[in-house]
């Protein structure tokens, strides 16, 4: 038996990351950033005509209803090219809440839109993943939602929002409802659009037709491994890039790469990175195929990940010296993209609580 990719698979992420060679170059990256563009269009039409968007949706809903191991393919190559367009929440985590706990009308509705390209989708779940903050949390009382959720995922230029509440519900808010204030928030990561959501009475549409609490664990689950996934692709990137000028560099009249002590470095990059791809595969095969052990696994591939790929990103900058923190290079792109990753829907010590109380090993 073989434990690897299928030929689609590997022909797919192939395709992505062929046309990202070609459209998310970092001369259009840094354009974007500067912009502070919700995302980039012109990357996002080319992923379009790729069906990129509809990786998870159903066939019968425009889709191509693949699994979350493709899924995460792709979210490798975008990290690998910090590509600035909306994967994880549009394509991702919303069409799950969709499947999971939306009517058939809603179904129908929004999942086609979603897998067409025609729709952004922002995630309001991360006080579930990341823990309650001081003044965040939303509460939902005769079809109407009051509070405030932050670190909103695909925040920028989206249509319809996926909120969660305090007791485990999900709900449809458009993105122009009346009572609904957006803060754009500016992070480390200029890829990604983050933002906050004020809602003062602001009618919403339930998603009731399933278990909207294990919905929620799943959306969850999926985001984290997309994280992980991202993070994977950018730091092998990084690695690449610390390879590559580590053979051009000269230094003492000889290559910076001969150094003993830079192939330390870089073959340490890659011993460490490298078994996290076999991690982030099986978290997103465990998630469609293994049910019983989604959560843990997603939880150990996105704390893993997040640790290692700080690692990486830091010492890939190390590698380049004083040039690596200049923007001529633009390695800050991948280092700050790896940083947020760390951060988003759990820290690495929150994301280890949760494997924790998994395994009964802590209280929740």
């Amino acid at each position: 038996m073989e434990f690897g990719l299928s030929e689609d698979q590997r022909l797919m992420q192939d395709s992505v990351d062929r046309t990202l060679e070609k459209v998310s170059s970092l001369e259009r990256v840094r354009k974007s950033a500067a912009a502070h563009e919700a995302y980039a269009a012109d990357i996002r039409a080319a992923l379009v005509d790729l069906g990129v968007p509809g990786i998870v949706v159903p066939e019968d809903e425009g889709g191509m209803g693949l699994k979350l191991l493709d899924a995460a393919l792709i979210a490798e190559a975008l990290g690998r090219h910090v590509a600035p367009v909306p994967f994880i929440g549009t394509a991702v985590m919303a069409p799950l809440a969709l499947m999971g706990a939306g009517s058939p009308a809603q179904q129908r509705a929004f999942l086609p839109k979603l897998a067409g390209g025609e729709a952004v989708a922002g995630i309001a779940i991360s006080e579930r993943g990341a823990g309650a903050r001081e003044g965040a949390g939303v509460t939902a009382s005769n079809g109407k939602l009051n509070g405030k959720a932050l670190f909103v995922l695909d925040f920028g230029g989206a249509d319809v929002f996926v909120v969660g509440d305090r007791t485990g519900g999900l709900h449809l808010v458009w993105g122009d409802a009346a009572g609904l204030k957006k803060t754009q928030l500016t992070t480390i990561d200029l890829t990604r659009s983050i933002g906050e959501l004020d809602f003062h009475n602001v009618e919403a549409e339930p998603l009731v037709s399933g278990d909207a609490q294990a919905t929620t664990r799943r959306m969850l689950d999926a985001g984290r491994v997309m994280l992980a996934a991202d993070t994977l692709g950018a730091g092998w990137r990084m690695i690449e890039k610390a390879v590559d000028y580590a053979k051009e560099r000269k230094q003492f009249g000889r290559v910076i790469g001969s150094f003993q002590a830079v192939k330390h470095m870089c073959a340490e990059m890659a011993a460490e990175l490298e078994p996290g791809r076999s991690l982030v595969w099986y978290a997103a095969h465990a998630f469609d195929e293994i049910p019983a052990e989604s959560s843990l696994m997603a939880a150990h591939a996105k704390a893993h990940l997040s640790e290692v790929g700080r690692f990486v990103a830091r010492t890939a900058t190390e590698v380049h010296g004083g040039m690596g923190f200049t923007d001529l290079l633009g390695l800050h792109y991948w280092f700050k993209r790896i940083g947020l990753n760390r951060q988003l829907l759990g820290s690495p010590e929150r994301v280890r609580h949760d494997a924790a109380v998994l395994q009964g090993w802590a209280a929740d």
